[in-house]
């Protein structure tokens, strides 16, 4: 009698475990989504400023008004928004973001020739 006792006392509690287990991993799938979105949104947002710094440090010769029309341009072809975008010389600083469901990550970038080593760096 007492085993039929436990027996029925038991009844059922395999589907609440497996209800349990299934949210559980349920929750970490969300969660591994979401750091995927969120990976894939800071690498669209860096590559976007790459390529607008890029297409500004090409055209820095004809002013900082076509250089950052030029970073526009580019940034929106690749769905960014363009935040900031600085001249200074041949060097060209931009800043993209891209919003990717709850992530707005914001990367900045920098193009230009490279920077000369100092003095007593340079063999004789």
């Amino acid at each position: 009698m007492s085993r039929d006792r436990d027996r029925d006392r038991d009844r059922g509690s395999a589907t609440v475990w497996a209800a349990l287990v299934a949210t559980v991993l349920g929750a970490v799938f969300a969660g591994v989504l979401m750091l995927g979105q969120a990976v894939v949104a800071r690498h669209r947002a860096a590559a976007a400023a790459d390529l607008a710094a890029l297409a500004a440090a090409a055209t820095w010769a004809h002013g900082p008004d076509t250089a950052c029309a030029a970073a526009l341009r580019v940034a929106r072809a690749q769905g960014a928004e363009l935040v900031g975008c600085r001249l200074g010389g041949e060097v060209a600083e931009v800043a993209a973001r891209v919003a990717a469901g709850p992530f707005r990550p914001e990367i900045r970038a920098r193009a230009g020739p490279p920077r000369e080593p100092p003095a007593e760096d340079m063999p004789d």
